[in-house]
C-alpha cells in the first residue's frame, strides 16, 4: 500500500543554500551542460594514435600526469584565484588572472578548447543563471575568460563554496578526458569507471595543492601531452577538435 504525507521532505541535512549550491554544481559541470566538452580530447586523440595510450593502465598514467603535473593543476589554480578575485570584487586582479590563464595555454587547439568552453559557460549562465555582479566581473576582463576562470567567477558570484566547486570541476575535467579516450582506444564502460576510481586520490591531491598555491607555483612538466596537443592539429584523421 502506497502511503503519502503532506509533511515537508528534508533535503538530507542540507540547508537551503547548500542545496542550491549542489544543484548548480551538478548542472553546470554535467556532461549535459552545453559547453561542447564532448568535442575535445586535450591531445588524447594523438596520444592514442602515437601508441602512448593503448589500455586502461597507460590511460590512467597519462591522465594522472596531466592532472597533477600539467593542465589539471594549472586550471585548478586559475579557478581558485579567479574565484577569490571575483568574490572580493577585485576587477583588476581578475583581469590579470584571466590574461595569465589565457597565456598559459600551450597550443592553438587547446586555446580553442578552453576559450570556446569558457565563452559558452559564461553566455549560458548569464542567460539562464545570472547573478548580481556577474556582468560587471565579465566586463572587467579585457581578455576572454578561459574555462576554469569562467567557472571560478560564476561560482563566486552565486555564492557556491570554493572547495566543492574545485573538486566538481576536476571531476568533470577527468571524466571528459576518460569519455574521449573511451571512444578512441576503445574502452568499455566498466574500465572507464576503473580509471575514474584510480584517479580519485589524484583529484583530491590536486585540489588541495591548488587551494594553497600562489600564481608563482604555476608550472607544467607534461611535455609529451603538450606535444600531443600540437601534433593533433595536423593529424590525418580526427574525431575531436583538440
Amino acid at each position: 500500500m502506497l502511503m503519502t504525507t503532506n509533511e515537508p521532505i528534508s533535503a538530507g541535512g542540507l540547508d537551503e543554500g547548500e542545496a542550491a549550491a549542489l544543484y548548480r554544481l551538478m548542472t553546470w559541470l554535467s556532461p549535459a551542460f552545453p559547453v561542447g566538452g564532448f568535442s575535445y580530447s586535450s591531445g588524447i586523440e594523438w596520444a592514442v594514435e602515437a601508441g602512448d595510450i593503448v589500455d586502461i593502465a597507460t590511460l590512467a598514467d597519462w591522465l594522472d600526469a596531466m592532472l597533477g603535473d600539467g593542465s589539471g593543476f594549472c586550471d585548478a589554480t586559475f579557478l581558485v584565484h579567479a574565484y577569490r578575485a571575483a568574490e572580493a570584487g577585485d576587477e583588476a586582479a581578475l583581469n590579470d588572472i584571466a590574461e595569465l590563464a589565457a597565456a598559459f595555454v600551450p597550443s592553438r587547439e587547446q586555446q580553442l578548447e578552453t576559450s570556446s568552453q569558457g565563452r559558452a559557460f559564461i553566455d549560458i549562465t548569464r542567460a539562464a543563471w545570472n547573478a548580481e555582479g556577474l556582468d560587471a566581473m565579465v566586463a572587467a576582463c579585457r581578455t576572454a575568460m578561459v574555462y576554469p576562470v569562467a567557472v571560478g567567477v560564476v561560482a563566486a558570484q552565486h555564492g557556491v563554496p570554493l572547495a566543492p566547486t574545485l573538486h566538481a570541476f576536476l571531476h568533470a575535467l577527468v571524466s571528459n578526458w576518460i569519455s574521449a579516450a573511451s571512444r578512441l582506444i576503445p574502452l568499455g564502460q566498466t574500465d572507464s569507471q576503473r580509471v575514474l576510481v584510480r584517479l580519485e586520490a589524484a583529484v583530491t591531491a590536486t585540489a588541495d595543492r591548488a587551494l594553497n598555491a600562489t600564481l608563482d607555483d604555476l608550472g607544467s612538466a607534461t611535455f609529451r601531452a603538450d606535444l600531443a596537443s600540437l601534433r593533433h592539429e595536423t593529424q590525418y584523421t580526427r574525431l575531436f577538435r583538440s
